[in-house]
């Protein structure tokens, strides 16, 4: 176990913003996920302090980069105009989410899948293909700190090559539909080193961009969030229909993102958890 007082760090609405799929809330202060081939959970354990079910080694090398934990949030949150009151209440009741650095190949795959869908047939169509395809993890037995985990048993999310070995008819049967296809093909793409992570994390945002789009089914809006949640590409600014929506409502069609050349994904995601969760609260 590994336990950090962090600041601006919320769980729920961590796991709640919409950028990863495989991360929930068991109650409300345990949290669970799995990324990176290993499953973790989270305890709020009050004062601004968590427990992390990891050893200090892991958390160092895999959590504390994945949790942006080197960022000052509480500086990117004083940046914003204050002229701009729906930015600022936005920061505000967003405050303590965080941008997720996860796997660039689960994050390309995750987001084809999730072109006009509902965050949870994302969900389901995600677990379907790491149950199908993925290794196998045994929850951990925890210490008194945590909750027990939802399952017996989780499944990483496969690589490219257990992927791309997936019989095209059990691929359509998780529910991907027309994305099957873009699926198939990113997936070969990864497992034949033609897409190969460390080489596209070399690239500038610009040649990032061009790589992305280049991949069959990925478009604008795809590359944008693989790029900000995989690659900490913090400047970028997706656009979907709820920051659509926002940007119709509030700013004449359009958001600035020049005041913000290096965190306009952070505003971005404190606009949709703000959208999509104010009047539930």
């Amino acid at each position: 176990m590994t336990i950090r007082k962090i600041e601006y760090f919320s769980l729920s609405k961590i796991a709640d913003s919409g950028q990863a799929f495989r991360i929930k809330m068991l109650d409300d202060t345990h949290c669970e996920l799995v990324a990176y081939g290993r499953y973790l959970q989270i305890a709020d354990i009050g004062d601004g302090s968590y427990a992390f079910s990891c050893s200090e080694k892991e958390f160092e090398s895999i959590w504390f980069r994945y949790f942006d934990l080197g960022r000052d949030y509480s500086a990117i949150e004083k940046s914003i105009d204050p002229e701009d009151s729906y930015l600022v209440a936005a920061a505000d009741f967003g405050r303590g989410i965080r941008i997720l650095k996860q796997d660039i190949f689960e994050t390309v795959i995750s987001y084809i899948i999730s072109q006009r869908r509902s965050i949870p047939s994302i969900t389901t169509s995600v677990e379907r293909i790491s149950e199908l395809c993925g290794r196998a993890i045994p929850a951990p037995g925890l210490s008194d700190t945590f909750v027990k985990p939802s399952k017996d048993v989780f499944h990483a999310f496969p690589t490219p090559s257990e992927l791309a070995s997936l019989p095209f008819d059990r691929l359509q049967d998780t529910g991907v539909g027309y994305r099957a296809p873009y699926i198939a093909q990113a997936a070969a793409g990864f497992a034949d080193g033609m897409l190969d992570p460390s080489s596209l994390e070399q690239l500038s945002d610009d040649d990032l961009y061009k790589a992305l789009m280049a991949m069959y089914g990925v478009g604008t809006k795809v590359a944008n969030c693989v790029m900000l949640f995989a690659f900490a590409r913090t400047g970028r600014f997706p656009v979907d229909v709820w920051i659509q929506r926002i940007m119709d409502r509030y700013y004449g069609g359009s958001f600035d993102t020049s005041p913000y050349p290096d965190t306009a994904g952070i505003m971005q995601q404190f606009m949709f958890f703000y959208e999509r969760r104010r009047n539930d609260m």
